[in-house]
């Protein structure tokens, strides 16, 4: 690894952030995360073989230009060791019966949501391909409220799973096709698929490739798995396969950790988190602290699909900026 002993320049935006980090919580608590922002100026970019035999583990390869030392590596987690993926598992007939009733309006999903199955937009998630669409719910910690109050039972389940996740979105693949292996360049979060609609369930039509095991989807299952490895997806049926998919903080950080990394997410949408100003500091804080908030109250929060609200659609929460854990 490079040199990150030494603290970034404080007149820049890297440095400000370093000294925001440092402000807010123990350094001694954090130095994964400092060296991994550190690492992220310095532009370093992991590449290494981390199997056992490279004649057969060919693909246990992890790439990332977001990476925090330290951290374990294994293509699949065993779901069943997380409370959170249990209860997904137990809520999948009601988020299927909400995603089938609410897809089989798709007129009115595209008028009434914020970007209905956008396409792939950065250089990044080239790898999957013109076929491979989302309908996002939570981005970098923060809800759609528009989307999720279209889909407030999946919204729900997942929050009261508590899941620390990062992203959640409904993720569709077209039959047949392919996503090329690739790798989603962070290792401090994982991955996690619940099979939603796949076609032939059970035939090993719809496959997921990472680090060289293979699982096939299975309607009903969740799946735990290490994107920063090598992986990729095949759908060789007629149909589309969906999938409710979440990113969450890999479970070898620590709580202070994820917030310190969510912090370092926020001053890149949020630079006002890091102001000199005090007053400007202050309404960043407020702003984050405000969007970061379930928008699905116990009452009027589940009125559903075609219910009328008056907040008004936002900015594509799907459009991912490059950066820290992109």
């Amino acid at each position: 690894l490079p040199d990150t002993t030494q603290p970034l320049a404080p007149h820049t935006f890297a440095g400000m952030v370093e000294a925001g980090l440092k402000e807010r919580f123990d350094e001694k608590e954090i130095v994964r995360v400092l060296t991994s922002w550190r690492l992220l100026e310095k532009e370093y970019y992991r590449n290494e073989f981390v199997g056992e035999d490279p004649d057969v583990d060919c693909d246990m390869v992890q790439e990332c230009h977001s990476y925090v030392p330290g951290l374990s590596i294994k293509p699949f987690w065993n779901s069943e060791d997380f409370s959170w993926a249990n209860d997904l598992k137990s809520q999948y007939s009601e988020i299927r019966e909400e995603f089938d009733t609410v897809m089989s309006n798709m007129a009115k999903l595209k008028k009434e949501g914020n970007n209905i199955w956008a396409g792939a937009l950065t250089t990044d998630a080239a790898a999957y391909g013109e076929g491979w669409r989302t309908l996002v719910l939570m981005d970098r910690g923060r809800w759609d409220p528009v989307n999720a109050k279209l889909f407030p039972k999946t919204a729900k389940a997942v929050h009261k799973s508590g899941v620390p996740a990062t992203e959640v979105f409904f993720a569709s693949m077209e039959g047949p096709s392919s996503i090329k292996k690739h790798s989603d360049f962070t290792n401090f979060v994982l991955t996690s698929h619940l099979a939603l609609d796949i076609p032939c369930s059970g035939q090993n039509k719809c496959r997921l490739t990472v680090g060289g095991e293979t699982r096939e989807w299975i309607n009903g299952n969740v799946y735990v798995f290490d994107t920063s490895l090598l992986h990729d997806a095949v759908n060789d049926s007629d149909s589309t396969r969906y999938i409710l998919m979440l990113r969450l903080w890999h479970p070898d950080l620590s709580p202070v950790e994820r917030k310190a990394l969510q912090f370092t997410f926020d001053c890149l949408e949020f630079p006002g988190l890091v102001s000199q100003d005090p007053g400007e500091r202050f309404m960043a804080e407020k702003t984050v602290e405000a969007i970061r908030k379930f928008p699905l109250l116990e009452t009027g929060g589940e009125k559903g699909f075609g219910s009328k609200t008056k907040g008004r659609k936002g900015k594509s929460s799907s459009k991912k900026n490059k950066g820290f854990g992109r």
